[in-house]
């Protein structure tokens, strides 16, 4: 097996299963919509579903569309990223690293809208009267990933050719 896929794949596994642990964790804490504060002012604990993409974007309760176009979307995601790691025997481990860390929050989420249909959201920080959608580990995984495998292809276009 290529080491790429090792790195990768072990990274994914990792965070989806921190993501799913850490949001069973909130379900079984905390109920529904309840909120728990931890750092007064600035970070909450709380317990949301989210029908939409990361931070809450196309998050609409009353529809049901969006279940189907993000395992969609997902499953797309998780061929371009396997596509793209089978291409990565000399890239920079930093964008294997990168993917890994896409697919992980991927996956991660994917595994609630399979089991609910929406997302588990749970990490929710606000500052006077400014207010971040809630988010998740995944959330957080596919953010950084997408920051590194930004850096990376910069850093790939900084290498004398």
């Amino acid at each position: 097996m290529k080491p790429q896929y090792v790195l990768a794949g072990s990274l994914a596994a990792v965070v989806t299963l921190l993501d799913q642990l850490t949001k069973f964790q909130v379900q079984k804490a905390l109920p529904l919509f309840a909120t728990r504060e931890v750092l007064p002012g600035f970070f909450n604990l709380v317990h949301i579903l989210n029908k939409g993409a990361a931070f809450g974007f196309l998050n609409d309760p009353d529809t049901s569309w969006q279940t189907y176009f993000f395992i969609a979307v997902v499953a797309l995601a998780v061929v371009i990223v396997l596509n793209l790691l089978s291409k990565a025997d000399n890239e920079p481990r930093l964008f294997v690293v990168s993917l890994g860390l896409i697919l992980g929050g991927a996956l991660g989420n994917l595994a609630d809208r399979v089991r609910l249909g929406e997302v588990v959201d749970f990490l929710d920080f606000h500052l006077g009267g400014y207010h971040w959608p809630a988010f998740n580990v995944a959330d957080i995984a596919i953010t950084l990933g997408s920051l590194a495998l930004i850096f990376s292809c910069y850093l790939r276009g900084k290498k004398p050719r």
